[in-house]
């Protein structure tokens, strides 16, 4: 076999029968083999960011490896902004492009890029192929250290001529059983013991090491308060009575609450990111800290911890979980005034009881929580609607919200979305955008159109760059600069024009409605909804300040009503 069937044995050998891509001069022999192999689905997106973003959805909502392919020059960088998406949010995901002949490397060839040294921030590993008989054994690294430990990303960077080249088998052992060392979990049973006001604090790690149902056992044996990330959603499940929601920048008043007044913070599968813990030094102040994680990296990395536990987080619930059923803690002070707290301070505003009134975000979003089946994937994009869906869509999984958390990554959703669908053909996959990110990867409706994929659009139109907008407004003197989107395309059209039918609403009365039609519609639809352009997310906390410090709209009315009295 040449190099590009041996590309295609490795996905047999690994069950790949998805990938995304976009043909080019370079990777033109593997896509060549691609005519042949009936056993790998090849997803045509319409540009090279759309494949990235795809496979990352792909992952995101299978726990599976995403697999995107371009062609060298442009084509591998236009893939860039995709794999560093998935690097920051730690999704499994290979990476192959084509490179020029090997002969012609470092002469400034045509669409010669260097690929490697463009990446090496963004990716788990990579490798420039430089000897064809490599390639086997490269593709079985590549697989298991994209997916193993911490995912992330792994390139894989091949010349054309040594796609074209004969290359040997590689032997191919069955990897031998892995022994994982006992953790000692006394010091931590003993800390929770210990504690008053323990407060569990979680991330994506839960769903990267698909720990979900070992996560709700424990959650249900130790009945502790809980907060999570914005990649955390979903982990609790709809109805854990002691999850207070999001924390951090556009938390609850009830998450921010908590962490500041606990005693132990119990982090698991969290970063600490700043978009979380706000200033850090204002950050749980009177709390000790267990961090538990299978990434040494990320331990103590931004806050000491008090007890440093690395392992899988498997085993660590599941143990902790046994020892708590055991023994119960004995916090139902600190769990009921956890409860008022949420009852007071969590994400409950009111819907809008008049029909005629415009839509609200929030509105919006609590109704499509509530008429959506309960295993409805959401793929959002970044603004405003993403705040509004983390705050009060009510999510049973952590792999049904689809979001860019760490790189906040405009135009990730409708690709995301696309990416998701074809992980499960049957499920009910909804992309929810705004319109400045919906324009930022338009493209990919001729993907949804060519597959005939269901996928239900929601774009949420305000004319304007909302979060840029609502930060200008709040903390630079409502100085507007480079936000008016109000020249956008007729949206309705715009899809038409796709083939893809499409409704506009604007009144309250109208929501229920449009989320029903587009739901029923055998097919994608898109619904367009216009909300005013004065709209803010709240609550919000200023960056770089402590989350104690957060600005809600009916403090924001009264300091404004101050200082026009003065």
């Amino acid at each position: 076999m040449n190099g590009a069937q041996h590309i295609l044995d490795a996905f047999h050998r690994h069950n790949i029968s998805t990938v995304f891509g976009y043909p080019g001069g370079c990777i033109m022999p593997l896509y060549d083999a691609l005519v042949d192999d009936v056993g790998v689905e090849h997803v045509l997106c319409r540009h090279e960011q759309g494949c990235a973003l795809a496979a990352d959805g792909y992952a995101r909502a299978s726990g599976k490896l995403g697999v995107c392919i371009a062609t060298s020059g442009p084509g591998a960088t236009n893939l860039i902004t995709g794999v560093a998406n998935a690097h920051r949010d730690s999704i499994p995901m290979l990476v192959i492009t084509g490179q020029v002949p090997s002969g012609l490397i470092g002469t400034d060839a045509f669409q010669e890029t260097d690929v490697l040294g463009m990446t090496l921030g963004i990716v788990k590993h990579s490798y420039l192929i430089d000897d064809a008989n490599s390639l086997p054994t490269i593709m079985e690294e590549a697989i298991e250290l994209a997916q193993s430990g911490r995912p992330g990303p792994v390139w894989i960077d091949i010349p054309k001529d040594l796609l074209l080249s004969e290359a040997a088998d590689a032997p191919f052992p069955q990897p031998e059983a892995r022994e994982t060392a006992s953790t000692d979990l006394t010091e931590a049973l003993a800390m929770l013991r210990a504690a008053r006001k323990p407060l569990l604090y979680t991330g994506g790690g839960i769903s990267l090491a698909h720990a979900e149902d070992s996560f709700r056992a424990f959650a249900e044996s130790s009945a502790l308060p809980a907060v999570v990330t914005l990649k955390g959603i979903g982990n609790p499940g709809k109805h854990n009575p002691y999850n207070l929601g999001m924390l951090g920048m556009h938390g609850s008043r009830a998450a921010n609450k908590a962490v500041d007044e606990c005693d132990l913070l119990l982090v698991i599968g969290a970063r600490l990111d700043d978009r979380a813990t706000g200033k850090l030094d204002g950050f749980a102040p009177n709390a000790r800290m267990i961090h538990i994680d299978a990434d040494a990296a990320e331990i103590n990395k931004l806050r000491g911890a008090d007890l440093a536990i690395r392992g899988d987080l498997n085993e660590i619930l599941k143990s902790l979980a046994d020892a708590l059923q055991a023994e119960p803690l004995a916090i139902s002070d600190w769990q009921k005034q956890c409860r008022t707290w949420h009852t007071t301070g969590g994400f409950h505003a009111a819907d809008n009881d008049d029909p005629m009134a415009p839509i609200t975000g929030p509105a919006f979003i609590r109704q499509l929580s509530r008429i959506a089946p309960d295993d409805t994937v959401i793929a959002c994009d970044v603004g405003q609607h993403q705040m509004w869906v983390a705050q009060h869509y009510e999510f049973d999984h952590p792999r049904h919200h689809l979001t860019s958390g760490g790189l906040g990554t405009m135009g990730f959703g409708l690709p995301a979305a696309i990416g998701a669908q074809f992980a499960d053909r049957n499920s009910t996959v909804i992309n929810v955008t705004g319109d400045g990110s919906f324009m930022m990867n338009a493209q990919e409706l001729a993907t949804i159109r060519r597959y005939n994929l269901p996928v239900k659009l929601i774009v949420m139109d305000n004319q304007c760059l909302g979060m840029v907008r609502q930060q200008q407004e709040l903390f630079y003197n409502n100085r507007e600069s480079q936000i008016n989107l109000d020249d956008n395309p007729d949206f309705v059209a715009m899809a038409r024009a796709f083939d893809i039918p499409a409704l506009h609403i604007e009144r309250t009365d109208q929501i229920r409605r449009g989320i029903e039609t587009i739901l029923a519609y055998n097919g994608p639809m898109l619904l367009h909804v216009a909300i005013s352009r004065e709209e803010n997310v709240w609550p919000i906390v200023k960056p770089g300040a402590s989350n104690t410090d957060m600005i809600d709209e009916t403090a924001r009315t009264a300091k404004a009503s101050k200082e026009q009295v003065a």
